[in-house]
């Protein structure tokens, strides 16, 4: 009896819990990352130039944000997000540093997983690292 009443318990918690998430979905309540670009283009750069840039964002939603993970789609791009949550209405800023001793065409993407309406997020870098200059042989 005392398991079939645990048993009931732990159906009804997640029946509502799923319920609360659905809700959430529905009427837009809840965190939510509203980025002024999704996707950076490098333009063309130099060799070993600084590979850092940063896309920011606005938690627009009505919960604080909390962003649990973020993963780059390759070990050449690493992102860096605030460990602290957002709260409504509050910016916040996450970094990507691209290894620019790559020459040639890059695009690169970053997967941001959070607690908002839209866990999951994918930003892009793209550009194209210029070779260094030929240096002609002295005569």
């Amino acid at each position: 009896m005392k398991n079939l009443f645990i048993a009931l318990f732990a159906m009804i918690s997640f029946a509502a819990t799923a319920q609360s998430s659905d809700l959430n979905l529905v009427s837009g309540s809840g965190a939510k990352m509203d980025f002024v670009k999704e996707t950076i283009d490098y333009g063309t750069i130099e060799h070993n130039a600084d590979g850092v840039r940063y896309f920011e964002f606005k938690n627009t939603g009505s919960e604080p944000l909390i962003i649990s993970a973020c993963k780059g789609s390759c070990g050449c791009t690493v992102p860096v997000c605030p460990k602290e949550p957002i709260l409504p209405g509050e910016k916040g800023k996450i970094q990507v540093k691209y290894a620019t001793d790559r020459v040639g065409a890059f695009t690169k993407n970053v997967t941001v997983t959070s607690n908002g309406v839209n866990p999951n997020v994918v930003l892009t870098i793209k550009g194209t690292v210029k070779p260094d200059a030929e240096v002609a042989p002295a005569k």
